[in-house]
């Protein structure tokens, strides 16, 4: 076996195996405590090519990725690179091995600047021993011009876009001159613009013979960027294909091992009277005169361009960051939503748009999660929870949902995308609400749980439920909504009913 150190050597010398593969994983198993996320599982990747990797939240795909930085250690199998067979123990002998990971989850230190956050544990040093800030800078500019990302290297990571933000993650894995690339969702917070720009860095890193791994759940992009793909499946290698080879529902029918024939199951449900009414609401410097209603058992759809104001409107709905003017009435009657507090006392709830940092608390388990909207109220009698009853209602919830976890003293965090998705809607439900505002409900969740939530979202139409859904992707905005509302940096530009509404005329009212 080559241990990492010898490998870094075999690369700093050029001495490269002729080997088919740059990197490939065989009979690879990894248990956790209840359940197996990956049994048997192979990947090969080529030298020069982006091969994309599919599968529904919990298929396994981060799990082998994790293995292949590093992160985790293979309970079986064998990881090659180059047709040496290598053994990581951390992330750190991935990098020195020529393996680097973008992680979903942005790893950056906020307070720091984008060059300290690249080179940091290999800052350049002067004579004296101490970091030379100057160099620093001009690798940094050097490396942005080559990948053609126009933002200053002094500025704190804390002042970027999250957009930003994944270029300087991107930036930092070249920055390794890595053999191996992982893109583990990429341009999930990233606009049209941004995601052509990217694109044009992979081709250009592809073409100097680097292997890109590209984890997505946009079919769109698979078909644009990658060479060849893989499918798991509940922990299992269902197959590779060349990209050319096979149709959107072709992967789709590999990836879920069932037909979804109606990916928005949208129902026309009876519209009732006005629920919400805002009017004339403003955040001094974000947004500015957002007036709309929705009614009950209508779906508003919100659409618009990064910055264009959509997720703050949502927040200073439900009292997060308070308006600074405007009304909003709730079923006729006016009310000062102050606080979160405030407006789950008028039965609104509100799915935030990033589960890791403002939805899920990771350090905590599935039925913590679940239930923490409803302590407050309804399952606590003289200042104690009624323990027996808020589990019952949680397990039932669960089930209802399909939240796939061994049980609920799961720690969230181990659970995919789409479940810890999942249990936040759980949460919400569990306080009945007839407000609901959804902020990327399916943001990097896979197509089975997208026409889960989809069908989740129709049902509670049909009760009689408001729901505003904001979100980025074109088709589901489209497929889902009655009407929509679309903004452009901070104001509403327009409103389109369903039967009128292409992704055009949402694009023109956008871009205005």
């Amino acid at each position: 076996m080559v241990s990492p150190t010898t490998m870094a050597a075999v690369r700093a010398s050029g001495a490269v195996p002729n080997a088919e593969y740059l990197l490939a994983a065989e009979g690879i198993r990894k248990a956790f405590p209840g359940v197996v996320a990956l049994d048997d599982v192979e990947f090969k990747l080529k030298r020069g090519t982006v091969h994309a990797l599919m599968g529904e939240n919990g298929a396994g795909k981060s799990t082998l990725m994790k293995i292949l930085a590093g992160i985790y250690t293979p309970d079986q199998g064998e990881v090659r690179l180059k047709g040496q067979q290598i053994r990581l123990q951390s992330p750190l002998d991935a990098l020195e091995n020529g393996i680097a990971m973008i992680h979903q989850e942005l790893n950056l230190m906020p307070f720091m600047t984008i060059a300290e956050n690249i080179w940091i544990r290999r800052e350049p040093k002067n004579r004296f021993g101490f970091v030379d800030h100057g160099k620093m800078h001009r690798m940094t500019a050097d490396l942005f011009r080559r990948l053609k990302i126009a933002i200053d290297p002094d500025t704190q990571v804390r002042d970027l876009s999250v957009a930003n933000r994944q270029m300087v993650e991107i930036a930092k894995a070249v920055s390794y001159e890595s053999d191996v690339l992982i893109m583990d969702e990429p341009t999930s917070a990233l606009t049209e613009r941004e995601v052509a720009h990217l694109f044009e860095i992979i081709r250009d890193l592809r073409s100097q013979g680097i292997g890109i791994v590209y984890i997505t759940h946009k079919m769109s992009e698979l078909f644009e960027i990658a060479d060849e793909f893989s499918v798991f499946r509940d922990g299992k290698y269902i197959g590779t294909h060349a990209s050319t080879d096979v149709t959107r529902d072709d992967i789709i029918r590999m990836m879920v091992g069932r037909e979804i024939t109606q990916m928005f199951p949208k129902e026309d449900v009876p519209i009732g009277d006005v629920v919400l009414s805002v009017k004339n609401l403003n955040l001094k410097g974000v947004f500015h005169d957002v007036s709309f209603d929705v009614r009950a058992g209508e779906i508003l759809g919100v659409a618009g361009l990064v910055g264009s104001g959509r997720s703050n409107v949502a927040e200073t709905l439900f009292g997060v960051t308070p308006a600074t003017s405007g009304t909003i009435e709730i079923n006729g009657k006016q009310v000062s939503i102050d606080s979160p507090n405030t407006a789950i006392r008028n039965r609104m709830a509100f799915l935030t748009e990033d589960r890791k940092d403002t939805g899920c608390l990771l350090i905590l388990n599935v039925l913590e999660n679940m239930q923490i909207a409803v302590l407050q109220d309804k399952f606590v009698r003289n200042g104690f929870v009624g323990e027996r009853e808020v589990t019952k209602v949680c397990e039932e919830m669960s089930r209802k949902l399909r939240v796939k976890t061994p049980n609920l003293s799961e720690r969230i965090e181990n659970l995919s995308g789409g479940n810890q998705q999942k249990v936040l809607i759980g949460r919400w439900l569990l306080t009945n609400p007839r407000i609901l505002i959804l902020d990327e409900p399916t943001r990097g969740i896979d197509v089975g749980a997208k026409a889960e939530i989809h069908r989740f979202v129709t049902e509670l139409a049909r009760d009689g439920v408001a729901i505003i859904m904001i979100s980025s992707e074109m088709p589901e905005v489209l497929g889902m909504s009655d009407r929509i509302m679309v903004m452009h940096e901070g104001r509403v530009t327009g409103f389109l009913d369903r039967a009128e509404a292409t992704q055009i005329k949402v694009m023109e009212l956008a871009a205005q």
